[in-house]
């Protein structure tokens, strides 16, 4: 199946998962909102209106699937599958200016100290509720992982969890009403329901943001394409690895592949085609390889980059040293490169300094090193 059949099959299933979820979530407002205006419960009238948010968040989620399946076109080359990072923020708006709102309903009635009143009927309500809800949050979580992982129906999901929890609340703030001695009850359960949707709310704009910022890929997804790579004939190593998203299923890559220099350059040239053509077809993903040519009978650059890195063990947490080369001039000079993770605390000067004071200890030699960040 290629990306536009995969694409295609996205969206049938993202469309029927909104639609259903549009419905589950009307037929849930509908009777909540009813609920909670006959009898007074802000509380119910609150988890109504969320659900209510949700049906409209399930439409922003369906239109998103529709644009997302747009092929590329001369304004959009790399597709148009960030719609759906889009949507997610969307939606997180949604929910934060709701539980806004609602937080400050829930603030009057604790003001007002009014005692709740209700029937089985409610109850009943509610009771349905968790049930339809903890039901919606496994039919949202397997139909994301059914399309390769989706952010607006894993946003749902969650957003299907938290209502499970603020009904809960909402059936707990009614009883202690109507039963115990604190007429405010429903008030107070009515905060915590629009507590859990703004912190939802919130939850949801964070991740939506941080993909449309450049989000760091996946761990495993790094693995595996480093894996693939090393599979390929010919290849002895591999590093600056990057991997960028245009969408779940729009992911695109660029890679220093290593080879021996002295084979030829035609021949090296179709060997990283072969490369690409086979990431793709294991991975889905558009690689683009620079060769790095290794000199394999250079025995005296080989020695010193063994030195180097036996020397250089346990100097930084995730250091990787690659692209060795020695120059050999008035005086020798080993060139390479130095990866570090983002997160060491030792500034990039303070690196070099250690790695070049590490080589002249190796002899007569200069060193000239690149610090990057990974």
């Amino acid at each position: 199946m290629d990306l536009t059949e995969k694409t295609a099959a996205r969206a049938k299933r993202g469309t029927l998962a909104s639609v259903i979820g549009m419905f589950l979530n009307l037929v849930l407002a509908g009777a909540k909102i009813a609920a909670g205006l006959v009898f007074g419960l802000v509380s119910v009238l609150a988890d109504g209106i969320n659900n209510l948010s949700d049906c409209g968040s399930s439409a922003v989620a369906l239109v998103s699937f529709r644009i997302a399946a747009k092929p590329a076109d001369k304004e959009h080359p790399f597709g148009h599958q960030r719609a759906e990072y889009v949507a997610s923020m969307i939606i997180g708006c949604i929910i934060l200016a709701l539980g806004v709102e609602l937080l400050r309903e829930s603030i009057d009635t604790v003001i007002e100290g009014a005692r709740a009143e209700a029937s089985p009927i409610v109850f009943a309500v509610l009771g349905a509720s968790v049930a339809v809800k903890a039901g919606m949050y496994f039919f949202y979580r397997a139909m994301a992982k059914a399309m390769g992982g989706s952010d607006p129906l894993v946003s749902a999901a969650k957003d299907s969890a938290c209502d499970c929890i603020a009904t809960l609340a909402a059936i707990v703030g009614t009883l202690v009403s109507m039963y115990g001695d604190i007429p405010s009850a429903d008030g107070w359960a009515g905060i915590l329901v629009a507590l859990f949707i703004m912190w939802q709310g919130v939850g949801v704009l964070k991740e939506a943001g941080s993909k449309l910022l450049g989000q760091a890929p996946d761990r495993a997804q790094l693995d595996d394409l480093r894996a693939c790579i090393l599979k390929g004939e010919g290849v002895l190593g591999v590093h600056d690895v990057r991997l960028f998203s245009y969408g779940p299923q729009h992911l695109f890559a660029t890679a220093h592949v290593e080879r021996d220099s002295s084979e030829p350059a035609m021949l090296s040239h179709e060997a990283l085609d072969r490369l690409e053509r086979e990431v793709r077809k294991e991975l889905g993903i558009d690689l683009t390889s620079h060769l790095d040519p290794v000199d394999l009978n250079d025995e005296e650059a080989q020695h010193l980059e063994h030195e180097v890195r036996e020397k250089t063990k346990g100097l930084y947490e995730g250091l990787d040293l690659h692209d060795f080369r020695l120059v050999r001039g008035a005086k020798k000079t080993l060139v390479f490169e130095a990866a570090v993770p983002f997160d060491c605390k030792a500034k990039d000067k303070e690196i070099a300094a250690k790695l070049s004071k590490t080589v002249k200890e190796l002899g007569d030699l200069d060193c000239s090193v690149w610090v990057e960040r990974e």
